[in-house]
């Protein structure tokens, strides 16, 4: 019954939200080139359907791809510079150095490189997304408690046990912070990538819809990527879930050693 009430509010605020956009639109008088109705939005996602969902299954692949590269990507880079000093003092500035210029500045020369192909959507993806993963990764493997590294050592561990018992108990929550991030700048990624230049994806619908002045088309479109993004993250907020009671074991299994 508490989580049911913990709903109730949002509902209503939403549902409030969406009786004024239908209602106050035509009051005011706004073109519907500007703002349609809610209505006419829901009507054209539904006339539509097919079609959005083709685009839809495009744009969903190209983050997915990109996401996953990214977290490769993402953790390689933060193991190296952790592990590897000469690797930090070259790599980190670098990719702090990526980070200064505007993604989208990058993404015709992901266009150039690739051309209309999946794979220059998947670049520009990964530019939007391993950034977070690399600096929470990061800060995760700074935060070990030293005293319970000398602990393990002392007690024989070698580095694999260590790394499993007492890095990935640290890392956990910070990697799946930025993986939720990262989840949902995949989906803008992937619809910036196929507004630079794509045939087929969500991205290229909206553009053409806003070329067409058809603004219900071009607003179905953005709440089908609005849901997308939904859909990414909450995987991230059930990996959470999953991952960090794994990790209270390891935590439970670490303070019993430290106490030892």
């Amino acid at each position: 019954m508490k989580k049911i009430k913990d709903y109730i509010f949002p509902l209503i605020f939403l549902i409030i939200i969406i009786l004024a956009w239908e209602f106050i639109i035509p009051y005011f008088k706004v073109p519907n080139f500007i703002l349609p109705r809610f209505s006419e939005i829901i009507k054209a996602l539904v006339d539509q359907k097919d079609l959005i969902y083709k685009h839809s299954l495009i744009t969903l692949g190209e983050a997915l791809l990109g996401l996953i590269a990214s977290v490769i990507i993402g953790i390689s880079c933060a193991l190296s510079i952790y592990l590897w000093r000469n690797v930090s003092k070259t790599l980190y500035p670098i990719i702090i150095f990526s980070q200064t210029i505007p993604t989208i500045a990058l993404s015709p020369i992901m266009v150039m490189w690739f051309g209309y192909t999946i794979w220059s959507k998947v670049a520009v993806v990964i530019l939007f997304c391993f950034f977070p993963i690399v600096i929470s990764t990061l800060d995760g493997l700074n935060s070990v408690d030293r005293d319970l590294e000398d602990v393990l050592k002392a007690l024989g561990g070698n580095r694999f046990q260590i790394f499993f018992k007492l890095h990935m108990n640290s890392v956990l929550p910070n990697f799946l912070s930025s993986f939720k991030i990262a989840a949902t700048y995949s989906i803008s990624g992937a619809t910036i990538g196929e507004w630079l230049g794509a045939e087929k994806g969500l991205g290229i619908y909206i553009k053409r819809a806003a070329g067409m002045l058809q603004a219900d088309s071009v607003f179905a479109g953005v709440l089908v990527l609005s849901f997308l993004g939904l859909i990414l993250f909450s995987v991230g907020f059930l990996l959470e879930k999953i991952l960090l009671k794994y990790r209270r074991g390891l935590k439970e299994d670490n303070h019993e050693i430290k106490k030892a």
